[in-house]
């Protein structure tokens, strides 16, 4: 995804020298790749650890980390069959 925006933004400063808005939309893809891009994948670990939620798809960092959120995940799979069993096994047999 870095690689893509920082492409994108040479190429934006390249039509710059032209129409300087283009420099405008290269400040913007920059601004937003770090306030939103580079951040929601580490929220997205720290939110999906202490909330419990289902992930995004974002990739691990590393392999421990990717093992320690399946486990995580596997936890509260579980947890959720035992409290509500009857729930669980509908779903199951919608899934298949």
């Amino acid at each position: 995804m870095g690689t893509i925006v920082i492409s994108g933004t040479a190429v934006l400063v390249l039509f710059g020298f032209s129409d300087h808005v283009w420099w405008l939309a290269a400040v913007a893809v920059l601004f937003l790749y770090l306030r939103y891009g580079r951040d929601a994948s580490s929220n997205t670990s720290s939110s999906s650890s202490s909330s419990g939620g289902a992930s995004s798809g974002a990739t691990p960092s590393s392999y421990r980390a990717y093992r320690d959120r399946r486990d995580k995940q596997a936890k509260w799979e579980r947890r959720y069959q035992r409290e509500r069993p009857l729930e669980a096994r509908r779903q199951a047999r919608e899934k298949s």
